[in-house]
């Protein structure tokens, strides 16, 4: 078979246009990723700086103030101790285990950045089972907690990561069937930015907070038991426990582990953002903004700008709940935990569930 010339020299742009395509295609993801990564760290140390201001103020104390204006770069230089500090391991202990146990940790809660909206389709993987890759990524987290403690040798650590994996599940439940009260019946998708763009059709009262107020109490208070966050931070009771799985590390792993802690804390923030709060949406009537305001057009970088200002600026108010919760509330005990999750919030969102099913079909 011959070909004419002027066929292959048509052939060979397309080809170069198309190898192009996939490198560019390659190199923005990479620039994304890179964004989205220097993004999280810089929102993970606002966050340690504002838990430590906010508790000084409800202790009635200085808080950090040396390290920088205001104290800022505390958590820096934080970081920077515990990087030069001597990583120790077990005698007797999993030295593998010991050692995959952080990075699990913090990998499985940086996967779940992926499906966030922070703005107009500003999102790095807008996939249709959105909300349910979170839950199931944040599933994995606790398996890293676990290696952690059987990694250590140490009963201490290892009932730690006990309990770590038995409130995971135990508080994972009533989050799924929240979730599913949302993505499936009232926006009809766990695409999380479908779930953001229902709640913008209808403003400020169309937010999931009006829609599903028990659903949110129960979201809230599973979310703060992923967080381990007090009063649920049984896993790291330090009478108890001395620091639960984190008992035996030191150094940069112990960094690993501070530092999933805040980063699972912001996402649990981000998300209930995005499925109470109506996530990028300014939830004003258009008739009051100005058409230089109209965030919900996409292409332009005002637009995007705001979109991403407005989700950040609900998920720090909504963080100071958490914040201010460690400073009130006393630490259950192991049995009251499990009890509440089990007896208490498991039916109570099964009933939320079919209620909200019960009135969609009513609707129609």
């Amino acid at each position: 078979m011959i070909m004419d010339t002027t066929e292959i020299q048509a052939i060979n742009p397309f080809s170069r246009l198309e190898s192009l395509k996939g490198v560019y295609e390659i190199l923005w993801m990479l620039v994304a990723s890179f964004g989205l990564v220097l993004g999280i760290t810089i929102g993970v140390l606002v966050i340690v700086w504002l838990e430590r201001e906010i508790s000084a103020g409800i202790q009635q104390r200085i808080g950090p103030e040396y390290a920088g204006p205001l104290g800022i770069l505390q958590a820096i230089a934080d970081g920077i101790k515990l990087l030069f500090k001597e990583n120790l391991l077990p005698s007797r202990g999993d030295a593998r285990l010991f050692s995959i146990g952080p990075s699990i940790a913090v990998i499985s809660i940086l996967l779940s950045y992926s499906v966030i909206p922070f703005g107009y389709r500003l999102v790095l993987s807008d996939l249709t089972i959105g909300v349910f890759l979170w839950i199931a990524i944040s599933s994995v987290a606790p398996v890293g907690l676990l290696m952690s403690g059987y990694g250590s040798n140490n009963k201490y650590s290892f009932l730690g990561g006990l309990r770590a994996a038995a409130q995971s599940i135990s508080y994972e439940i009533p989050l799924a069937l929240c979730v599913l009260s949302i993505s499936l019946r009232l926006s009809n998708s766990p695409s999380t930015v479908d779930i953001v763009e229902a709640q913008s059709k209808y403003g400020f009262w169309g937010w999931n907070l009006w829609r599903q107020p028990i659903g949110f109490s129960i979201f809230l208070s599973s979310s703060l038991a992923e967080c381990e966050r007090l009063p649920f931070d049984l896993p790291e009771a330090e009478e108890e426990l001395v620091a639960g799985y984190q008992t035996e590390y030191s150094g940069i792993k112990f960094g690993l582990f501070y530092v999933a802690s805040y980063l699972n804390l912001l996402v649990s923030s981000l998300f209930v953002t995005v499925l109470y709060l109506g996530g990028w949406d300014l939830s004003i009537p258009y008739e009051f903004v100005p058409k230089i305001f109209d965030i919900n057009k996409a292409g332009k970088v005002f637009g995007t700008i705001s979109g991403i200002l407005i989700t950040l600026a609900k998920t720090y108010l909504f963080l100071f709940i958490p914040i201010a919760t460690r400073w009130t509330l006393p630490r259950l005990r192991m049995d009251q935990l499990l009890s509440l999750g089990w007896k208490f919030l498991l039916p109570i969102s099964l009933g939320n569930l079919l209620l909200t099913t019960s009135f969609q079909l009513l609707s129609m």
